[in-house]
């Protein structure tokens, strides 16, 4: 087939829900067998997973008149090396496109939503019968970019890690987090379920929920609904971070003062571990791919000079 450019085109995928049941019990009738014998339906799986293969299989037909087009799991994404003028479609749920764009440096990003009848995709713009259209734009400069502000976390032992929407920085079993934590020219040792640092694209989702919930409890705190309302306003390409501490716990030797509030570069947060085990920090709610965070080790997170850039 005759392309009409030259560039590359990844098309990042993901595993359905009946790949993952067929990588666990090896075939489709001994998956369809424990969805099924846990009275759940079946054929739901069978339907999402037809819907996002045959959505897969028309990008790649119309994207192969494009460009050179390669296919990408995501499971593969941290090792993949991409190139300076590559165009990253991907093919999934916004999750997709929060755990692509952390591995980009100065790419472009197209969302696609595979199933809108089933996925919101506030990160996937665009539905499969654009991809001519978009990409093409894309190649000719275009197409309107929206910057996002990553995280980033460093480590005083020399590691970091990046973060679309959020860090989590605590323990990984449901035990009090001990650290200290240092903002705005204070410090204070404290005990939580952990501390969430959002992005401003990360900030409708888990630091949203953690502060409807404070604000439920103390609901005599007469602007409660405004500090929910007011993470749904922050730019996807804001300067600073929000940090949210959960569940801290005041007692002798702990305290809650320092609980919420702005992170940026110039006013980083600080959180010096005092765990002795199974302290952690993770990215985007992905906890198998995390910095141990023990004794003695420092973490200074601040807005990252990283942006993504999604195409809108």
């Amino acid at each position: 087939m005759e392309r009409l450019y030259e560039n590359k085109l990844i098309v990042v995928t993901r595993k359905t829900r009946l790949d993952e049941l067929v990588a666990r019990f090896n075939t489709i009738p001994q998956a369809r067998f424990y969805i099924e014998h846990m009275k759940a339906d079946f054929s739901d799986y069978v339907r999402e997973h037809e819907t996002y293969y045959q959505t897969l299989n028309l990008a790649i037909s119309m994207l192969s008149g494009l460009g050179r087009v390669q296919l990408l799991d995501r499971a593969l994404l941290s090792n993949f090396i991409f190139g300076a003028n590559d165009v990253v479609i991907a093919i999934g749920q916004d999750g997709l496109v929060a755990n692509t764009l952390k591995y980009l440096s100065n790419q472009v990003l197209i969302g696609v939503n595979p199933d809108p009848a089933r996925w919101d995709g506030v990160l996937l713009p665009f539905v499969v019968w654009q991809l001519t259209s978009v990409v093409t734009d894309v190649f000719k400069g275009k197409r309107p970019i929206k910057e996002v502000t990553l995280a980033q976390v460093e480590l005083n032992d020399g590691q970091r890690l990046v973060a679309v929407n959020d860090f989590f920085i605590g323990q990984k079993t449901h035990v009090s987090s001990r650290y200290t934590l240092h903002i705005d020219n204070l410090q204070e040792r404290q005990s939580s379920s952990g501390i969430i640092v959002s992005t401003g694209l990360g900030s409708t989702g888990w630091l949203k929920s953690i502060i409807a919930g404070a604000s439920q409890l103390i609901s005599q705190i007469g602007d409660a609904q405004k500090k929910v309302d007011s993470v749904d306003n922050v730019p996807w390409n804001a300067d600073y971070l929000l940090y949210s501490v959960r569940e801290p716990f005041p007692s002798r030797n702990s305290f809650a003062s320092l609980v919420f509030g702005q992170v940026t570069r110039q006013n980083p947060l600080r959180v010096l571990s005092e765990m002795a085990e199974n302290g952690v920090i993770f990215s985007d709610g992905i906890e198998s791919d995390y910095l141990a965070f023990n004794s003695g080790i420092q973490a200074t997170i601040y807005p990252s000079d990283q942006k993504g850039k999604l195409v809108i």
